[in-house]
């Protein structure tokens, strides 16, 4: 009688273990991404200078972002992509920063973010950034005058293009190594870790970029470790790295705490 009970008990927790795992599996992009559906203008933004662009994105669904070119002819352009809420919008002032030191920018736009019609996903976003990089190298912008500029999430989409092109740098802010190790194993365990469908694998894709690297993130990070930004550094076998690694700054504070002035002295002198 108490084995039967210790059986029903077992099967009871696989049971809810089971329904746990399949719970993670439908609802992880829902965890994950974020989005914002408000759309905006560029001089409600503060950066009248940039202009909407759409694209179409390999799979048909419609992207974009915002584009104003560099000051002078032979200046980066640098291609910016947030993170996993919000929208372009909300960073615009980073834009208003590159854009004051004379640099190109493309504030790049995701599928299901600011008014985009369709879901992220890390297969998705990986089109819609291809499209846009495509739409400047069309455009007469050479690779090598392009900065990948990677924020939180928008660092998976950096390490992406980096690998299908030779751009002129890569910035990238507060990024993780991989989805999968952002969720610790007291909260998702291994099982579930294996189910994870959008990994966004930045650690894998280091050892392969050879051209120039910046790392900031705050010490004080509450949603991505520092440690992993230290591990992304450490991983790269580019000798033109950098890390900046702010004590006092939070996830989203960094231009707060000096990390644009970084970002732009590290651009200017990488882009002579």
């Amino acid at each position: 009688m108490a084995f039967k009970i210790i059986l029903l008990a077992f099967a009871a927790f696989g049971g809810l273990y089971l329904l746990f795992v399949l719970l993670l599996a439908l609802n992880q992009r829902g965890m994950i991404y974020h989005p914002e559906q408000t759309r905006s203008d560029p001089a409600e933004a503060d950066v009248p200078e940039m202009v909407p662009v759409p694209l179409k994105a390999e799979d048909g669904w419609p992207v974009g972002g915002w584009y104003a070119p560099p000051k002078q002819s032979g200046n980066p352009t640098v291609v910016f992509f947030h993170g996993n809420s919000g929208t372009i919008a909300s960073r615009a002032f980073k834009a208003r920063s590159l854009l004051d030191a004379g640099f190109g920018v493309f504030l790049a736009e995701y599928r299901g973010y600011g008014g985009m019609p369709g879901r992220p996903s890390e297969k998705g976003l990986y089109a819609d950034g291809r499209a846009v990089v495509q739409w400047l190298l069309s455009r007469g912008v050479p690779a090598s005058k392009i900065v990948l500029y990677g924020e939180s999430l928008g660092a998976g989409v950096a390490m992406e293009m980096a690998g299908l092109m030779d751009p002129m740098l890569v910035v990238l802010e507060c990024p993780f190594t991989s989805i999968p190790d952002l969720a610790p194993p007291y909260v998702v365990p291994p099982l579930p870790h294996l189910l994870i469908s959008d990994r966004f694998d930045n650690l894998s894709k280091m050892a392969g970029l050879r051209v120039p690297l910046l790392i900031v993130h705050g010490e004080r990070d509450e949603t991505v470790p520092v440690e992993m930004a230290r591990r992304l550094l450490a991983a790269t076998s580019t000798e033109a790295k950098e890390g900046l690694f702010i004590p006092t700054a939070h996830h989203n504070d960094l231009w707060d705490h000096g990390a644009g002035e970084k970002v732009i002295d590290f651009i200017a002198r990488r882009g002579q």
